[in-house]
């Protein structure tokens, strides 16, 4: 089985889950026997993944980097000149674009008459657009990328072999519908959030579209959740039978690391990590935070990440004088967030609406007890971490209290939810898509 696979995101690229749950999934694809050639919007670094090939566009059939893990397959991964930037800022797209003008890429591929043109944005091409909903900003001529990136997705295919196509979020989705209308393959559209889930009741509508476009287009839509899978099919009308649920996984640590002992000090650190918007409830973390200092004063608050809302948490944490008790550290990645979720004595992800979640799999595998938002998907797999209404922010507040003050609850959570990791594999998840992609082709036979 060969899968032409269509992503936004990929290591060490990664703004998001989304390229976390591309890398496991390809990993666990690899791993099952599963070839897949990933078409990544922009370059990346050499210093890639071990279980990749990277590929130039200039010249396709030619390996740029290869490093091989003998355990693994070959993933390929394709950079084509496109700028896909769904949480960039007006600044960062200004640089993206001037480097890709810089090689060149930009001039690849402009064919005027693209079967994607109903639903390109009128008049894009002549200023700054903005599209999103309140809970994100998509900033410059986005929507153009997304057909520059559909385009060169078509040309790609083309020249490769393979039997099914897999679309990772709604900017690769035209992309998929061209391929599949190309090439005949049949299409899986993999739904990770949507324009709800971002934005509330405030969606943006040419979004909106073209995620209905892509779900209704495609063969089979799989969900990260079955929370997500309830939005499919009542907020785009997706018939339930063609819905499938795959949840994301963890890649585990060794096993000694879930014994590691916390780092002894006087002041518990309490952990936001995430992009700081709408979608996140990074507001309630801080309303709760008030509530825990009243009574719990030696504690540090840290908010990792960036987003539309920082200066707006920044106002937030200075009106309910959390000054001292919260650190604001910015985009954090790598090692950094490593770091950091090894200095937490407790993660707290207070989402207002997330599809999935993979960040509370990333706490736990650092022996960090985790509150979810009961509006998270990755509720649907873990039982060992403490729920609350995301609104909630006295009884977010009195599960902070609880898990830092009481210890036999500390171990319980660290003890229970090591446990409970080991049953999520992205070997499973991968098992599962491949078990979709032979239903599909087998009945295209």
């Amino acid at each position: 089985m060969r899968v032409f696979m269509l992503g936004w995101e990929f290591p060490p690229h990664i703004s998001g889950g989304l390229g976390t749950a591309c890398y496991g999934m390809t990993k666990g694809l690899s791993d099952i026997g599963v070839e897949v050639c990933f078409v990544l919007p922009t370059a990346i670094p050499v210093s890639g993944p071990s279980h990749v090939q990277l590929r130039s566009l200039a010249d396709a059939s030619r390996i740029v980097r290869q490093r091989v893990s003998k355990a693994l397959k070959h993933v390929e991964v394709h950079q084509v000149g496109a700028v896909l930037q769904p949480y960039g800022n007006e600044a960062s797209y200004r640089e993206a674009m001037k480097l890709l003008e810089e090689h060149r890429l930009h001039e690849f591929l402009e064919d005027a008459g693209s079967p994607l043109h109903a639903l390109s944005t009128p008049g894009a091409a002549k200023g700054t657009s903005t599209i999103g909903g309140a809970g994100g900003m998509y900033h410059g001529n986005l929507m153009d990328e997304v057909h520059r990136y559909a385009r060169m997705a078509v040309e790609i295919a083309r020249n490769e072999e393979f039997q099914v196509i897999h679309a990772h979020d709604w900017m690769t989705f035209p992309a998929g519908l061209a391929v599949a209308a190309a090439t005949g393959r049949p299409l899986i559209v993999h739904v990770h959030s949507t324009e709800f889930d971002r934005s509330g009741q405030n969606v943006n509508q040419q979004v909106y579209d073209v995620e209905r476009a892509g779900v209704h287009g495609a063969d089979k839509v799989v969900c990260v959740s079955y929370l997500t899978r309830s939005i499919v099919v009542s907020r785009y009308g997706v018939p339930a039978h063609r819905v499938a649920v795959v949840h994301n996984a963890v890649d585990l640590p060794e096993d000694e690391q879930f014994q590691m002992k916390p780092i002894g000090r006087d002041e518990k650190i309490v952990l936001f990590l995430g992009r700081v918007t709408m979608q996140k409830g990074p507001e309630y973390f801080l309303q709760a935070a008030r509530k825990v200092v009243d009574k719990y004063p030696k504690v540090r608050f840290i908010m990792a990440g960036s987003g539309d809302m920082i200066a707006q948490c920044i106002r937030l944490a200075a009106d309910l004088k959390l000054g001292r008790y919260v650190t604001f550290t910015g985009f954090l990645r790598g090692g950094d967030v490593d770091r950091v979720f090894r200095m937490a004595d407790l993660y707290v992800m207070p989402s207002v609406s997330e599809p999935f979640g993979i960040a509370p799999l990333e706490a736990i595998s650092r022996n960090v007890p985790v509150i979810i938002s009961k509006q998270s998907g990755v509720g649907e797999v873990l039982n060992h971490v403490l729920k609350v209404d995301f609104w909630d922010v006295e009884e977010m507040a009195n599960k902070i209290l609880a898990v830092l003050r009481h210890a036999p609850l500390q171990k319980t959570l660290r003890q229970h939810g090591a446990i409970e990791l080991r049953k999520l594999s992205w070997r499973d998840s991968a098992t599962q898509l491949n078990a979709l992609y032979t239903e599909l082709t087998a009945a295209g036979a």
